[in-house]
């Protein structure tokens, strides 16, 4: 089974690699991805990472409220969309 982080507060210039990458030190990473601006095509500053389950508290407790490129990332568990 897997579960979706959120992952907000992301620096602009964050490509999807690199959040896999930072993750990717505290467990399993499945996918990750960058929440673009549907006009533009810029980074609206978001994202989700696709995690193994046994490994998302931990991945949470260890990523919430550090540092990522000179911005305090806020890593919660995503909700499910509405509608």
């Amino acid at each position: 089974m897997s579960k979706t982080l959120y992952v907000g507060n992301l620096p602009w210039q964050t490509t999807e690699d690199d959040l896999a990458d930072v993750f990717r030190q505290h467990g399993t990473v499945i996918s990750s991805r960058i929440v673009t601006d549907r006009d533009t095509g810029r980074a609206r500053g978001f994202g989700f990472v696709e995690v193994d389950d046994a490994d998302a508290e931990k991945m949470v407790e260890a990523m919430n409220d550090t540092e990522l490129g000179g911005r305090r990332v806020v890593v919660n568990e995503a909700r499910q969309r509405q509608g």
